[in-house]
């Protein structure tokens, strides 16, 4: 499985920004997505979840009620809009693919993105 992660860019607080990861090979159907961040400094951390179904997602809490996780099994692609974004959300984005139930946590997910950079400015 090969990630391609796309769509980051500088946004003023409050603005919006989707972000796409397209995936290849057949498995796409199968697997567990997911959105990690990383900011300047820090360690990556986990930013949302989507089953393979899509029928359950998962958040962290500082981003729910203005990031939504979606996919498209049509497009091989997952979607992370984001919205009312803040200074704090800047960071290196990543999407990451597994196999399984709901996952959190890094070392959880065997497939990873060349991450894609937000910057959102004050």
């Amino acid at each position: 499985v090969q990630l391609q992660a796309s769509g980051g860019g500088l946004v003023q607080a409050g603005g919006s920004l989707r972000l796409s990861c397209a995936a290849s090979g057949r498995t796409f159907g199968s697997l567990v997505m997911g959105w990690f961040r990383q900011p300047p400094g820090k360690e990556r951390e986990f930013v949302a979840g989507i089953s393979w179904s899509g029928s359950r997602t998962w958040y962290d809490d500082s981003v729910k009620g203005r990031f939504t996780i979606s996919r498209d099994s049509a497009k091989n692609t997952t979607y992370l809009q984001m919205n009312s974004l803040k200074p704090e959300d800047t960071a290196v984005y990543y999407c990451a693919a597994t196999y399984g139930s709901r996952r959190q946590s890094p070392p959880d997910y065997e497939y990873w993105g060349q991450g894609t950079l937000v910057t959102v400015s004050s």
